[in-house]
Protein backbone atom coordinates (compact mmCIF):
# COMPACT_ATOMS: atom_id res chain seq x y z
CA UNK A 1 0.00 0.00 0.00
CA UNK A 2 1.38 3.45 -0.82
CA UNK A 3 1.75 6.01 1.92
CA UNK A 4 -1.28 8.02 0.71
CA UNK A 5 -4.55 8.77 2.43
CA UNK A 6 -6.92 5.84 2.14
CA UNK A 7 -10.71 5.91 2.04
CA UNK A 8 -12.83 4.04 4.57
CA UNK A 9 -13.61 1.33 2.03
CA UNK A 10 -9.91 0.89 1.26
CA UNK A 11 -9.13 0.63 4.99
CA UNK A 12 -11.82 -2.02 5.46
CA UNK A 13 -10.63 -3.92 2.38
CA UNK A 14 -7.06 -3.85 3.66
CA UNK A 15 -8.20 -4.94 7.14
CA UNK A 16 -10.18 -7.82 5.64
CA UNK A 17 -7.14 -8.92 3.65
CA UNK A 18 -4.87 -8.89 6.72
CA UNK A 19 -7.43 -10.73 8.85
CA UNK A 20 -7.93 -13.44 6.22
CA UNK A 21 -4.17 -14.00 5.95
CA UNK A 22 -3.85 -14.17 9.74
CA UNK A 23 -6.78 -16.56 10.12
CA UNK A 24 -5.50 -18.68 7.23
CA UNK A 25 -2.06 -18.95 8.84
CA UNK A 26 -3.65 -19.89 12.16
CA UNK A 27 -5.78 -22.60 10.55
CA UNK A 28 -2.91 -24.05 8.49
CA UNK A 29 -0.46 -24.19 11.40
CA UNK A 30 -3.11 -25.55 13.77
CA UNK A 31 -3.85 -28.39 11.35
CA UNK A 32 -0.13 -29.02 10.96
CA UNK A 33 0.31 -29.02 14.73
CA UNK A 34 -2.44 -31.63 15.10
CA UNK A 35 -0.17 -34.14 13.36
CA UNK A 36 2.29 -33.74 16.24
CA UNK A 37 -0.31 -33.25 18.99
CA UNK A 38 0.65 -36.43 20.85
CA UNK A 39 4.34 -35.49 20.86
CA UNK A 40 3.52 -31.96 22.06
CA UNK A 41 1.30 -33.30 24.84
CA UNK A 42 4.12 -35.67 25.86
CA UNK A 43 6.44 -32.67 26.25
CA UNK A 44 3.87 -30.69 28.23
CA UNK A 45 3.08 -33.59 30.55
CA UNK A 46 6.70 -34.59 31.17
CA UNK A 47 6.96 -32.63 34.47
CA UNK A 48 4.24 -34.84 35.98
CA UNK A 49 6.32 -37.98 35.57
CA UNK A 50 3.28 -40.22 35.24
CA UNK A 51 0.47 -41.01 32.82
CA UNK A 52 -2.55 -38.72 32.85
CA UNK A 53 -6.17 -39.84 32.67
CA UNK A 54 -9.18 -38.58 30.76
CA UNK A 55 -12.58 -38.64 32.42
CA UNK A 56 -14.95 -38.44 29.44
CA UNK A 57 -14.80 -40.18 26.03
CA UNK A 58 -14.14 -37.03 23.94
CA UNK A 59 -11.68 -35.46 26.40
CA UNK A 60 -8.51 -36.76 24.74
CA UNK A 61 -9.68 -35.65 21.28
CA UNK A 62 -10.69 -32.14 22.33
CA UNK A 63 -7.49 -31.76 24.32
CA UNK A 64 -5.48 -32.53 21.18
CA UNK A 65 -7.55 -29.90 19.35
CA UNK A 66 -6.82 -27.37 22.11
CA UNK A 67 -3.09 -28.12 22.05
CA UNK A 68 -3.01 -27.95 18.25
CA UNK A 69 -4.74 -24.57 18.23
CA UNK A 70 -2.44 -23.16 20.91
CA UNK A 71 0.69 -24.43 19.14
CA UNK A 72 -0.60 -23.22 15.79
CA UNK A 73 -1.20 -19.79 17.29
CA UNK A 74 2.37 -19.59 18.60
CA UNK A 75 3.78 -20.59 15.22
CA UNK A 76 1.46 -18.25 13.30
CA UNK A 77 2.06 -15.32 15.66
CA UNK A 78 4.94 -13.81 13.60
CA UNK A 79 2.67 -13.78 10.54
CA UNK A 80 -0.19 -12.26 12.55
CA UNK A 81 2.13 -9.58 13.95
CA UNK A 82 3.48 -8.88 10.46
CA UNK A 83 -0.05 -8.45 9.08
CA UNK A 84 -0.81 -5.99 11.88
CA UNK A 85 2.41 -4.16 11.04
CA UNK A 86 1.49 -3.93 7.34
CA UNK A 87 -1.98 -2.62 8.21
CA UNK A 88 -0.80 0.23 10.46
CA UNK A 89 2.33 1.02 8.43
CA UNK A 90 0.79 3.63 6.07
CA UNK A 91 -0.40 5.74 9.00
CA UNK A 92 2.91 5.84 10.87
CA UNK A 93 5.55 8.54 10.86
CA UNK A 94 9.14 7.72 9.95
CA UNK A 95 10.35 7.53 13.58
CA UNK A 96 7.35 5.42 14.59
CA UNK A 97 8.08 2.99 11.75
CA UNK A 98 11.69 2.72 12.88
CA UNK A 99 10.76 1.94 16.50
CA UNK A 100 8.06 -0.58 15.59
CA UNK A 101 10.35 -2.30 13.08
CA UNK A 102 12.56 -3.16 16.06
CA UNK A 103 9.89 -3.68 18.73
CA UNK A 104 7.54 -5.91 16.72
CA UNK A 105 9.95 -8.84 16.15
CA UNK A 106 11.38 -8.38 19.65
CA UNK A 107 7.88 -8.68 21.11
CA UNK A 108 7.56 -12.19 19.64
CA UNK A 109 11.00 -13.20 20.93
CA UNK A 110 10.19 -11.91 24.42
CA UNK A 111 6.80 -13.66 24.41
CA UNK A 112 8.36 -17.00 23.47
CA UNK A 113 11.08 -16.40 26.07
CA UNK A 114 8.50 -15.80 28.78
CA UNK A 115 6.43 -18.83 27.79
CA UNK A 116 9.59 -20.97 27.72
CA UNK A 117 10.52 -19.76 31.20
CA UNK A 118 7.08 -20.77 32.41
CA UNK A 119 7.30 -24.19 30.74
CA UNK A 120 10.82 -25.21 31.68
CA UNK A 121 11.32 -23.41 35.01
CA UNK A 122 8.04 -22.57 36.73
CA UNK A 123 5.87 -25.56 35.85
CA UNK A 124 8.34 -28.36 36.79
CA UNK A 125 9.16 -26.64 40.09
CA UNK A 126 5.50 -25.95 40.86
CA UNK A 127 4.35 -29.49 40.13
CA UNK A 128 7.18 -31.01 42.16
CA UNK A 129 6.33 -28.68 45.04
CA UNK A 130 2.63 -29.54 45.07
CA UNK A 131 3.18 -33.28 44.61
CA UNK A 132 5.28 -33.11 47.77
CA UNK A 133 2.08 -32.66 49.77
CA UNK A 134 0.66 -36.07 48.83
CA UNK A 135 0.58 -38.63 51.63
CA UNK A 136 1.19 -42.38 51.59
CA UNK A 137 -2.52 -43.19 51.30
CA UNK A 138 -3.16 -40.73 48.46
CA UNK A 139 -2.22 -41.00 44.81
CA UNK A 140 -2.16 -37.96 42.53
CA UNK A 141 -4.18 -38.33 39.33
CA UNK A 142 -4.31 -35.56 36.73
CA UNK A 143 -7.09 -35.05 34.23
CA UNK A 144 -5.52 -34.50 30.80
CA UNK A 145 -7.84 -31.64 29.87
CA UNK A 146 -7.52 -29.80 33.18
CA UNK A 147 -3.75 -30.24 33.22
CA UNK A 148 -3.33 -28.82 29.70
CA UNK A 149 -5.62 -25.90 30.60
CA UNK A 150 -3.46 -25.31 33.68
CA UNK A 151 -0.31 -25.30 31.54
CA UNK A 152 -1.75 -22.85 29.02
CA UNK A 153 -2.99 -20.60 31.85
CA UNK A 154 0.65 -20.27 32.91
CA UNK A 155 2.37 -20.03 29.52
CA UNK A 156 0.26 -17.17 28.15
CA UNK A 157 0.61 -14.86 31.20
CA UNK A 158 4.36 -15.51 31.40
CA UNK A 159 4.69 -14.70 27.71
CA UNK A 160 2.77 -11.46 28.17
CA UNK A 161 4.58 -10.21 31.26
CA UNK A 162 7.94 -10.64 29.54
CA UNK A 163 6.81 -7.84 27.21
CA UNK A 164 7.23 -5.35 30.08
CA UNK A 165 10.71 -4.07 29.04
CA UNK A 166 9.49 -3.40 25.51
CA UNK A 167 6.41 -1.58 26.77
CA UNK A 168 8.45 0.61 29.10
CA UNK A 169 11.02 1.29 26.36
CA UNK A 170 8.26 2.41 24.01
CA UNK A 171 6.71 4.70 26.64
CA UNK A 172 10.11 6.27 27.36
CA UNK A 173 10.80 6.84 23.65
CA UNK A 174 7.39 8.52 23.33
CA UNK A 175 8.29 10.75 26.32
CA UNK A 176 5.28 9.49 28.27
CA UNK A 177 7.41 8.38 31.23
CA UNK A 178 10.99 8.91 32.43
CA UNK A 179 13.55 6.84 34.31
CA UNK A 180 13.07 9.18 37.27
CA UNK A 181 9.36 8.40 37.27
CA UNK A 182 10.09 4.67 37.19
CA UNK A 183 12.55 4.94 40.07
CA UNK A 184 10.43 7.17 42.30
CA UNK A 185 7.37 4.93 41.93
CA UNK A 186 9.19 1.64 42.46
CA UNK A 187 7.35 0.77 45.71
CA UNK A 188 3.97 1.16 44.02
CA UNK A 189 5.13 -0.91 41.07
CA UNK A 190 6.13 -3.76 43.39
CA UNK A 191 2.61 -3.84 44.85
CA UNK A 192 1.04 -3.69 41.38
CA UNK A 193 3.30 -6.50 40.13
CA UNK A 194 2.23 -8.87 42.91
CA UNK A 195 -1.44 -7.99 42.35
CA UNK A 196 -0.94 -8.51 38.61
CA UNK A 197 0.73 -11.87 39.20
CA UNK A 198 -2.12 -12.95 41.50
CA UNK A 199 -4.68 -12.11 38.81
CA UNK A 200 -2.90 -13.76 35.88
CA UNK A 201 -1.68 -16.99 37.46
CA UNK A 202 -3.52 -19.92 39.07
CA UNK A 203 -4.47 -19.23 42.72
CA UNK A 204 -1.34 -20.48 44.46
CA UNK A 205 1.40 -18.43 46.09
CA UNK A 206 4.26 -20.39 44.47
CA UNK A 207 3.26 -19.68 40.87
CA UNK A 208 2.39 -16.08 41.73
CA UNK A 209 5.78 -15.51 43.35
CA UNK A 210 7.62 -17.15 40.45
CA UNK A 211 5.89 -14.72 38.10
CA UNK A 212 6.39 -11.67 40.32
CA UNK A 213 10.15 -12.15 40.79
CA UNK A 214 11.03 -12.17 37.05
CA UNK A 215 8.71 -9.19 36.63
CA UNK A 216 10.65 -7.28 39.27
CA UNK A 217 13.92 -8.13 37.53
CA UNK A 218 12.47 -7.10 34.17
CA UNK A 219 11.28 -3.84 35.69
CA UNK A 220 14.71 -3.05 37.13
CA UNK A 221 16.27 -3.89 33.78
CA UNK A 222 13.78 -1.56 32.11
CA UNK A 223 14.80 1.27 34.44
CA UNK A 224 18.43 0.80 33.38
CA UNK A 225 17.45 0.76 29.69
CA UNK A 226 15.33 3.89 30.21
CA UNK A 227 18.33 5.74 31.66
CA UNK A 228 20.46 4.69 28.70
CA UNK A 229 18.05 5.79 25.97
CA UNK A 230 17.03 9.10 27.57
Amino acid sequence: MPDTEMSLVEHLTELRKRLLISIGALVVFSIGSYIFAEEIIAILTKPVGKELVYLTPPEAFFTQIKVSFFTGFLIALPIIIYQFWKFVLPGLKHDEKKYLLILVPLSYIFFIGGASFGLFAVIPFGIKFFLGFTSSNLEAMFSLSKYISFIISILIPFGLVFELPLLITLLVKLNLITSEFLTSNRKYVIIIIFIFAAILTPPDIITQTMMALPLLLLYEGSVIVAKIIE
